[in-house]
């Protein structure tokens, strides 16, 4: 999934000049054909220490999943996220799915999305026939009251948050004149008190929630969105029957009800951060934002650490706007710790590359 707000698709320019998406560890010994393995993934958002499966009812292999399994995902879900009802629910196979089809499913019109961000908002409500433009995210003014305003909160990359108060009022600005406000809390598990999720079936108010990040299980594929009766069963009708498979249902449906797990993985995942953001200060390098799963660092000397990191087997996450931030998820086993603490310390190996690499051109393919 890309992470930056342009929606073009790099070209490669040298070797670590090449953008990989998150997660492409492929793309990344293509790159590295030297480096190490096995690999540490730090380039995606995710949990790295994931819920623990729950033991899976045969029978959820062997058929169909039925309506009842369905419900109660959505019962778990809603009571997760502190939505009103399940009846404002719809599940399908990854956010990612919902931000694909919520622009097909609204007429075609203006829709602002708040930038820098994920690039498929942008993009899909483009190849939905909807006219598309980027507003400054670091603004709370928003212009020429767009049809759609998409807002991803916590931001990814830079952590940027709106208060829910303000959300709030932007939602019933667009509801007065028949709009929507739509907002990824892909990022929010972590401070439940900032989601906006508790106030869903508010007239203009869509809510993107990812179950695989928090959670650790992104091969799951579970996306939740949280919205008005009607079109939250338009989500659904638009889905079809069986979007989640049967073992996912069971799993997703155990883990939104485990809540001595949510609360003791919310103080684990604090704990990592704040020893990574220490582990990257320490290496002179400055943390300009972030979550409790990814922070960001700023730095000219980014192209040439990249690189640094790369051919030590480390993937990070890197963007087309912006070469010098990186993104930096969290590190999982201690040996991945050790791995990046080393590389870090080669400084000698990085602090001179910065002009050396990292020229990424665009072309026209949309972002991965």
């Amino acid at each position: 999934m890309a992470e930056d707000s342009t929606v073009t698709k790099p070209r490669v320019v040298g070797d670590s000049g090449r953008l990989l998406h998150g997660g492409d560890l492929d793309g990344a010994r293509a790159v590295f054909p030297a480096a190490p393995e096995p690999w540490v993934d730090l380039s995606t958002g995710i949990n790295p220490w994931p819920y623990p499966l729950p033991p899976v009812p045969p029978q959820a292999w062997a058929r169909l999943p039925g309506r009842a399994e369905e419900e109660a995902l959505r019962a778990a879900a809603a009571a997760c996220y502190g939505a009103p009802s399940a009846e404002l629910v719809a599940a399908a196979s990854g956010s990612q799915a919902l931000i694909q089809l919520l622009p097909r499913l609204l007429p075609a019109g203006r829709v602002a999305v708040m930038e820098p961000t994920y690039a498929e908002h942008a993009r899909c409500w483009a190849l939905a026939g909807h006219e598309v433009r980027g507003v400054e995210g670091k603004g709370i003014l928003i212009p020429d009251a767009p049809d759609v305003l998409v807002v991803v909160n916590p931001n990814n990359p830079d952590g940027r948050l709106l208060p829910p108060e303000r959300l709030l009022e932007l939602a019933q600005a667009q509801a007065a004149r028949g709009g929507w406000l739509v907002v990824d809390e892909a990022f929010a598990d972590m401070e439940p008190e900032q989601s906006v999720a508790r106030f869903a079936g508010r007239p203009g108010l869509v809510v993107l929630r990812s179950f695989g990040k928090f959670f650790g299980l992104a091969g799951l594929r579970l996306g939740i969105a949280l919205a008005p009766a009607g079109l939250a069963a338009s989500l659904r009708d638009a889905v079809g029957p069986w979007a989640v498979s049967g073992p996912g249902l069971s799993i997703a449906t155990a883990a939104f009800g485990d809540g001595d797990w949510i609360a003791g993985t919310r103080g684990m995942l604090d704990d990592a951060m704040a020893r990574l953001r220490r582990l990257l200060s320490g290496a002179g390098l400055t943390v300009v934002g972030g979550t409790a799963l990814f922070c960001l660092v700023e730095d000219r000397r980014v192209p040439g650490l990249y690189r640094a990191l790369g051919e030590a087997g480390i993937l990070v996450r890197r963007f087309e706007r912006r070469p010098d931030w990186l993104r930096f998820g969290l590190p999982g086993p201690e040996e991945a710790w050790q791995r990046l603490s080393v590389a870090l310390d080669s400084r000698g190996t990085w602090e001179q590359g910065g002009d050396k690499v990292g020229a990424v051109q665009p072309s026209k393919k949309s972002a991965p």
